[in-house]
């Protein structure tokens, strides 16, 4: 997926879009350890989780709208 999204050039976009006042505030809100026990562990419901309360912040919103059009292009 990562060798895809590249060869589209949307790398940089994606990047962006995490070093954004947006990203960098979510990724302070967002507790890693919590999501790396949830990838090991297969735990999707955790992780839908986690999801849902990043996409109910408005933060969360717009990065989720801004990644959504960084995609189609």
């Amino acid at each position: 997926m990562a060798r895809e999204l590249q060869r589209q050039g949307k790398t940089a976009r994606i990047r962006a879009l995490a070093d954004s006042a947006d990203g960098r505030r979510l990724g302070q809100m967002i507790d890693a350890g919590a999501v790396e026990k949830a990838l090991k562990g297969g735990d999707s419901a955790a992780l839908q989780q986690i999801l849902r309360g990043v996409l109910g912040t408005a933060e969360g919103q717009r990065l989720a709208e801004n990644l959504r059009k960084a995609m189609e292009k």
